[in-house]
């Protein structure tokens, strides 16, 4: 098996943006937990969060491009391993508890059966909804996310010998096989379709696929999309017009050529040393830092603090209430990030 290669600057505008998607999905739950019945509120929620979904599809796609890129010359398969669950599972093992706790609080029935698949990351290969948003939901990432682990030493060297020239046109191939997955879930039914096209990992990892082409292509320096201001128009464009198409097309297809091209303009603009960007600000760096132990720790608390904000409140509390979850969620992230996260994968590696 091939050794995985690239070593190139630290891309902080991708830290940044992360951050942005996992707002994005935060926003997305607080949408969809209902937390008013205000029209004017939940238009506007609606507005910016409806596709907040779509953040999800953008980190599946940076995964690849970031792991791409920062992959170092020596390494072996088994080490990359071992270094992706270090970095992954301490968090993962840590909410799950505290999501099993909470549900055991609160006198929920806990199956077992989606309880130990949510534990050991193979519920998105289960199109059963109990299955793979069982446990702690946002987690169903991770599911897929471990099967994009498990191929990268194989998908990098394979991509690694497309000759730079011919790395635009198998892009645009990975990109067509997004779009030509929700046509290929049309005989389905609405339930198994949502699973094959929004949760199976082999039809997601088409994104995964995606990043560590656009990372290959802005490393041999053959990148020629439009600059980061462009790009960030396009993708914003993309995001708000997801309700108004297909349904099937906007689960991922809709948002994954836009966010390409944001995540390949911010990474090539931080390549090039160009003027620092918001993005790449020290604020937006360590929200990033910390965006994974939020995309963990975000729908508990939404869900906990829902419970005892109850339904129907005053515009002013409900607003009062969902700033003070983005609150604990981000103290909960940091704590996680401080003391759980950076110790144990410095410690696992």
């Amino acid at each position: 098996m091939s050794e995985l290669v690239v070593t190139r600057k630290r891309l902080d505008s991708l830290t940044g943006l992360r951050w942005i998607a996992a707002f994005a999905v935060f926003g997305f739950h607080i949408h969809a937990a209902g937390l008013t019945s205000d029209p004017a509120l939940k238009a506007v929620l609606s507005a910016l969060f409806s596709a907040g979904a779509a953040g999800v599809p953008f980190f599946f796609i940076l995964s690849g491009m970031v792991l791409t890129w920062s992959a170092r010359p020596g390494t072996s398969p088994g080490v990359f391993w071992r270094r992706r669950a270090a970095r992954v599972l301490p968090n993962h093992v840590l909410t799950w508890l505290a999501v099993l706790a909470l549900l055991a609080v609160s006198g929920a029935a806990v199956s077992a059966g989606p309880a130990l698949s949510g534990l050991v990351l193979l519920q998105s290969w289960v199109p059963v909804e109990a299955y793979y948003f069982g446990g702690n939901t946002p987690a169903w990432s991770l599911s897929c996310e471990l099967a994009f682990y498990a191929v990268f030493p194989v998908l990098l060297p394979l991509l690694r010998r497309v000759p730079a020239r011919l790395l635009g046109w198998v892009a645009g191939g990975i990109l067509a096989g997004i779009w030509a997955v929700p046509l290929l879930s049309q005989p389905m039914g609405d339930d198994i379709a949502y699973w094959f096209v929004w949760i199976f990992p082999v039809t997601r990892a088409l994104e995964f696929a995606l990043g560590i082409a656009l990372a290959l292509l802005v490393a041999s320096g053959r990148w020629r999309g439009p600059g980061l201001p462009v790009a960030a128009v396009i993708a914003l464009a993309a995001y708000a017009t997801v309700p108004f198409v297909w349904e099937r097309w906007g689960w991922v297809a809709w948002t994954a050529g836009p966010f390409a091209l944001l995540i390949a303009a911010a990474a090539t603009s931080d390549n090039l040393g160009e003027r620092v960007s918001f993005l790449a600000s020290r604020p937006m760096v360590w929200l990033g830092e910390i965006s994974f132990a939020f995309y963990l720790v975000h729908q508990p608390v939404i869900r906990v603090a829902g419970r005892l904000v109850g339904g129907d409140r005053p515009v002013p509390l409900v607003l009062l209430a969902v700033a003070g979850m983005l609150a604990l969620a981000l103290a909960a992230s940091w704590a996680l990030y401080r003391y759980v996260e950076r110790p144990l994968e410095r410690r696992l590696r």
